[in-house]
């Protein structure tokens, strides 16, 4: 657990403010690192920067690798000299009060496709020694670029639907694509090397501020994805590459037939007879873009839900060991210690805990779940262990007014939260302090939460198929005064940073 103690905030990329209709890692993000210096804030915490594969969610993307070039910046690529300035429209396209998903494809792709032009006209002589630095060092590289040409030549992301020698990688169909979408795939990999470029400038200055960057990563990847395309072996599917066993969670008091996520479940017997390189190889890109890292749905390496694949619910699944602490083990033999958090959430058996445990890695706390059952205070601040990460609420949970307005209580002395809210002033930060004055080494606050948002400011509904991570911070919202409230809270709960010079 790093020390001492410290704070942070959590807001996700596409939710910064700007021009485009999507927030993206230009001015904005800078501004973010130094809004957080000013509020005493040493740790900001992102969502997957992954490519989406499915309804915008960074949680389902079609590489563990890459990342989503809708968060490239076009102000950067002006700066970098990649595009000119008159490129850019001289107006914002669309009221930017929420993401627009379509409109920033569309945007994006005509500034990156004219960078290309330009970079290939040139000769590819721009930044020639770091490009082939980024493609020659990166191996996943190759057959990502290779699935994002043909998904697109084709229109078809289910990679089991493409003619069967490209299901099955057949040496003569793969040359061949690769010839013919030659340009597609240099376009590709030349997309990841900007997203890189600026990802890790704006990393940079993060660090050289003081701040670090706090990330996640989810357990599964999709089916819809290059890397199960690239490795069938190491996932559970049949001779046509449709998955036989998938993920999920079995019924339980909130749903009677559970969750079917349908990610693949992977082989983990291949994995061990490669010594889980894929997961080494996983750890070192996460730890070479974040200095944190939360482990999503960490129980699954205990034990998971495998659920056959044609079963149209989680009903008929049935509970499997995980690979425990190999895979962590492997990657730490490379590495070196791993920083990374488990998201040990929902219900978990004391296995989980021993497996946390025995590996180093701090828990979750979260206030919202805190309050529900009197004899249960694990969530509740005042029990929160130093070796833990606690949250006022995360990306999927209300925000923290709207759970509070929702809970249709009032203040009285036997409620469990009367010692933390004592006025109906300021009830977010009264809130916010009780988490921040915990024990806990390392606490993280939405965005939303720092400024007293209700639920229309919430990122995600789990189980609702659209609508989701749109919200989006307006111009003007990260006051001075915010700022001076948090710093404020972070001074009195002994989580200050000091601001490092840029």
């Amino acid at each position: 657990m790093p020390a001492p103690r410290s704070s942070g905030v959590l807001c996700h990329i596409t939710s910064l403010p700007g021009r485009f209709p999507v927030g993206d890692l230009g001015p904005a993000a800078t501004e973010m690192v130094d809004w957080l210096v000013s509020a005493g804030q040493s740790i900001w915490q992102i969502l997957p920067l992954g490519p989406p594969a499915q309804a915008n969610s960074p949680y389902s993307a079609y590489s563990a690798f890459a990342g989503n070039p809708l968060l490239i910046s076009p102000e950067r690529l002006v700066e970098d000299g990649w595009i000119e300035v008159s490129d850019l429209p001289s107006e914002p396209a669309l009221s930017n009060d929420q993401v627009d998903f379509e409109a920033a494809a569309a945007h994006k792709e005509r500034l990156l496709q004219l960078a290309f032009d330009r970079w290939t006209d040139r000769g590819r002589t721009q930044d020639g020694d770091a490009y082939t630095e980024f493609e020659t060092t990166h191996a996943w590289l190759h057959d990502f670029a290779t699935f994002e040409a043909i998904m697109l030549d084709r229109g078809q992301a289910a990679w089991t639907r493409w003619p069967i020698p490209l299901v099955l990688r057949e040496s003569y169909a793969l040359a061949s694509e690769r010839e013919r979408l030659a340009r597609e795939i240099a376009y590709s990999k030349f997309k990841q090397f900007l997203f890189d470029e600026q990802w890790f400038s704006l990393k940079q200055y993060a660090n050289r501020r003081g701040v670090r960057l706090y990330g996640d990563m989810p357990i599964f990847v999709a089916h819809e994805s290059a890397d199960v395309w690239a490795d069938q072996s190491l996932f559970a599917l049949d001779a046509h590459g449709n998955a036989k066993l998938v993920a999920g969670v079995p019924p339980d008091y909130f749903s009677k037939t559970g969750q079917r996520w349908g990610n693949p479940q992977y082989r983990w017997d291949r994995m061990a007879e490669t010594g889980y390189q894929w997961w080494v190889d996983r750890f070192e890109r996460a730890l070479q873009q974040y200095d944190l890292l939360r482990v999503d749905h960490f129980r699954g390496f205990e034990a998971y839900w495998e659920i056959p694949g044609k079963a149209p619910t989680a009903v008929d699944g049935r509970w499997r060991d995980g690979p425990g602490a190999a895979p962590f083990e492997a990657a730490a033999a490379k590495l070196g210690p791993l920083p990374l958090i488990a998201e040990d959430l929902g219900l978990i058996t004391d296995g989980v805990h021993r497996l946390r445990d025995h590996l180093g890695f701090p828990g979750m706390r979260v206030l919202q779940f805190g309050f529900d059952d009197p004899n249960d205070d694990f969530h509740r601040p005042d029990a929160y262990t130093e070796h833990s990460v606690a949250y006022t609420g995360t990306h999927d949970n209300d925000t923290t007014m709207g759970w509070y307005h929702g809970r249709n209580r009032r203040i009285s002395d036997d409620d469990l939260l009367s010692p933390i809210v004592t006025s109906e002033v300021d009830i977010h930060w009264q809130l916010i302090s009780a988490v921040m004055g915990s024990k806990s080494s390392i606490t993280v606050v939405p965005i939303q939460d720092c400024l007293g948002l209700g639920n229309d400011a919430r990122m995600n509904v789990p189980g609702k198929a659209i609508g989701n991570w749109s919200w989006r911070l307006q111009p003007g919202q990260l006051t001075a005064e915010v700022a001076g409230r948090l710093k404020a809270v972070a001074f009195e709960t002994d989580r200050i940073c000091q601001p490092a010079a840029v």
